[in-house]
């Protein structure tokens, strides 16, 4: 039970490096618990990911799934040349694409749900849903291989190095993605002021 409460406590303040690397290791080991740390860390991180690159909340958890199945059956390849966040979003970027090919909707954002809103109050709370569809719009807008580098480099915080490994492609490529993407966002929202 203390070992539980320990990988808990883990979790909550969120994991260093070496701590993950270690966790990553006892995965490669199949130790059950250190895998359900693991997921319980990336779990939210992954989801914010997943739901950015296809726009699609009914595949958000079969492709969490996917990503995890992964980690769990290739944990013992992992060779360090990376840190263990970057390994793991290339995983679900790999799964995300797939899943996209398959069902032949790369760039499909019908499905798409509302984010919940973070607010105090009900002004708060519309406002935001309000930026949020605004948001969501924008990038929706976007091939998928530019919202993954948005997503990844504006919500998830990553460099264009690392972005560039977890998208398996040139660090140039990257650039050049956000430059679009970028270019295509603005563009977008000064159509939207002009229509107001």
């Amino acid at each position: 039970m203390h070992d539980k409460q320990a990988e808990a406590a883990l979790v909550g303040r969120g994991l260093s490096a070496d701590e993950e690397t270690m966790l990553l290791e006892r995965v490669a080991a199949e130790e059950m618990r250190a895998f359900e740390t693991l997921y319980q860390a990336y779990n939210p991180r992954l989801r914010r990911f997943v739901r950015g690159i296809t726009r699609q909340p009914a595949l958000v958890e079969e492709i969490l799934d996917d990503t995890m199945m992964v980690v769990w059956r290739k944990a013992y390849t992992f060779n360090h040349t990376s840190k263990v966040s970057t390994w793991i979003l290339a995983i679900a970027y790999r799964q995300s694409l797939k899943t996209l090919r398959k069902l032949g909707k790369a760039h499909d954002a019908e499905a798409r749900g509302q984010d919940e809103a973070v607010a105090d109050g009900p002004d708060d709370e519309l406002q935001h849903q309000e930026l949020r569809r605004h948001l969501d719009a924008a990038l929706d807008t976007l091939p998928t291989e530019q919202r993954a580098a948005m997503e990844l480099t504006y919500y998830l915080g990553y460099s264009c190095r690392e972005i560039a490994q977890i998208m398996g492609c040139p660090v140039d490529t990257v650039k050049t993605r956000m430059f679009y993407a970028r270019r295509k966002l603005k563009a977008w929202l000064a159509s939207r002021r002009e229509a107001i």
